[in-house]
């Protein structure tokens, strides 16, 4: 598997409140983030893969959603988290 034990934890200690922290909205988007990268390197190899281009869709409408939780709560996580992940150019 592309994404490993460690590799989520490092997301989440990087990101999250801590290691152990899965909850936490930054944490989450930056974990989509991450899956939304890969699919989409696999997406230019094989581009034909219609469920993968299913699941990317869908975990941009997740990720979407957290966003816009995190500016309804708090608009300064919102601009930490987006300038952390560079989401927005």
């Amino acid at each position: 598997m592309y994404l490993t034990k460690d590799a989520k934890q490092e997301i989440f200690a990087k990101h999250g409140k801590g290691k152990n922290d899965t909850g936490s909205a930054e944490g989450q988007i930056a974990l989509f983030t991450h899956r939304i990268k890969h699919l989409t390197d696999h997406l230019k190899n094989n581009r034909k893969d219609f469920n993968t281009e299913r699941s990317l869709v869908k975990l941009v409408g997740k990720r979407r959603a957290l966003l816009d939780y995190l500016i309804k709560k708090d608009i300064l996580r919102y601009r930490a988290i987006v300038k952390e992940l560079g989401l927005r150019k």
